[in-house]
């Protein structure tokens, strides 16, 4: 288990489509490191010369896997997509890392995935009853597997998208590289961001969010629309609109709350402004008698600082990160486990020594974290520890992307809020109400999904949900 009891999401996303040749690796390592925060579990980038692949992929962080030799070794080209993983379909394995590349007759195709397909297992039973032979246990490559057999039965490529979208289902937002151009999809509910724009050299930038843009110099063009199809190729950017409006949009709203950087934008809404929202919301439905705000970092900062702005309270640092605890860190054993917290985290005695504390978080999962970072300000001597929570409680699974995939790991599910606040050693506990949810973004004429606090889902639900559902048993 996650020592650090935090939500994930599956992965970023990022390519580039360049004027001239040159190496483009170089720009899609930077992409991929402002998208880092997205996944840990792996990275790629796969570069296209004249027609030719090169990809390097493997376990680890960004600057663990892409030393300058190995960008090096992917040479000069004129496009190139790159890709970070936390899996939620498929083991953590160097197998499923991306990009995914597959050589065919009608042409090679390398794809990139930020989502999770809904019926994987029946399209995969599909393919397989067909001949197809699978090499790894991520949806990514049924993605592939289905866009390769529709090209067969279409002219273009783009035409093989657009038939392949009819029968993907679920939250896709793609990159897709072929021997001369790009194209980028989303599904028609539009779950997963995607955006692109142009630096100063005239090179198309496509990524998962703006903050990605921003590191290679990038001007944000705009998001692309769910169920958009955007090619990049030498004569421009084309839309394909076919399949925009035939679903109920459905941006997941904790993109806003958690996922994205703060710095970045999606439908032109600030994520950090939305945060600051929370936390104002937060502050007017439940407020108390308090000395300090202070946030979890660093995901509970923006909202600590929106609480402090509504409720009048001075806002200070409370909580000190550890900015080099990686993922690679291990605790063996259930005592070592319980000082993973001390290592990762610290309080600033001098801020909430003798202090009425407002704490601002972003979620509570199992509620093993937080109740770690109350005991952590109590010995630092706060008197009052009050817990705010940047989001409601989670109460249903995720199969969009996020790794919720069972109501029996979420402490909502089993506890009230009092009861919640007990455990946690909190003074009092308040949650974000659903009916702020998608007040957030400040966008009107969006639509949101709030599932995994609602249970109001935008698709129909899977069969087969587990995130292994594709693993061999280990004695077949």
């Amino acid at each position: 288990m996650d020592i650090f009891d935090h939500i994930h999401e599956e992965c970023g996303v990022f390519g580039i489509y360049a004027a001239n040749p040159f190496h483009v690796g170089n720009t899609v390592y930077y992409g991929l490191y402002a998208l880092q925060h997205r996944g840990q579990e792996s990275c790629g980038i796969t570069v296209c010369d004249r027609g030719q692949f090169n990809t390097v992929k493997d376990l680890g962080l960004v600057s663990e896997v892409f030393t300058p030799a190995r960008l090096n070794e992917l040479g000069e080209g004129s496009m190139a997509i790159g890709h970070v993983r936390y899996g939620t379909t498929g083991n953590s394995g160097r197998e499923n890392a991306q990009p995914i590349v597959v050589s065919h007759f009608t042409g090679a195709l390398a794809t990139v995935h930020n989502g999770n397909l809904t019926n994987a297992a029946q399209l995969r039973h599909e393919l397989e009853s067909r001949g197809a032979i699978f090499h790894t246990t991520s949806d990514t490559e049924i993605i592939s597997y289905v866009l390769t057999q529709e090209r067969l039965e279409t002219y273009t490529p783009e035409d093989a998208v657009l038939r392949a979208m009819n029968r993907l289902k679920g939250a896709y937002s793609l990159i897709l590289m072929l021997e001369d151009k790009l194209i980028a999809v989303r599904d028609k509910n539009g779950f997963r961001p995607l955006c692109y724009g142009r630096n100063g050299h005239g090179d198309y930038i496509i990524a998962s969010e703006t903050c990605a843009l921003s590191s290679v110099s990038a001007e944000y063009i705009r998001d692309i629309e769910p169920g958009e199809v955007v090619v990049f190729d030498g004569t421009g950017v084309h839309s394909i609109r076919d399949n925009c409006g035939k679903a109920p949009e459905a941006m997941c709203i904790f993109e806003y709350i958690y996922f994205s950087r703060p710095d970045s934008r999606i439908y032109g809404a600030s994520i950090h402004h939305a945060r600051l929202r929370a936390g104002r919301f937060l502050a007017r439905d439940y407020p108390v008698e308090a000395d300090i705000v202070i946030g979890v970092p660093d995901s509970g900062t923006d909202g600590a600082i929106g609480y402090s702005q509504e409720s009048g309270i001075p806002y200070d640092i409370g909580l000190i990160k550890n900015k080099y605890i990686g993922r690679t860190f291990i605790s063996p054993g259930q005592k070592s486990r319980e000082q993973g917290v001390r290592i990762k985290l610290n309080a600033v005695r001098e801020t909430v020594e003798g202090k009425r504390v407002v704490l601002v978080d972003d979620s509570i999962v199992r509620s093993t974290t937080i109740a770690r970072t109350v005991a952590i300000l109590r010995e630092a001597g706060a008197t009052q520890v009050h817990v705010r929570v940047t989001a409601p409680p989670f109460l249903n699974p995720c199969y969009y992307g996020v790794d919720i995939d069972s109501r029996e790991n979420l402490i909502a599910c089993k506890y009230t809020v009092p009861e919640i606040c007990q455990l946690i050693g909190a003074d009092s506990l308040g949650y974000l109400g659903i009916e702020h949810l998608t007040a957030l973004p400040g966008l009107e004429n969006r639509g949101f999904c709030t599932a995994c606090f609602t249970g109001e889902y935008k698709t129909r639900l899977p069969e087969e949900t587990k995130r292994d559902m594709f693993e061999k048993p280990e004695n077949a």
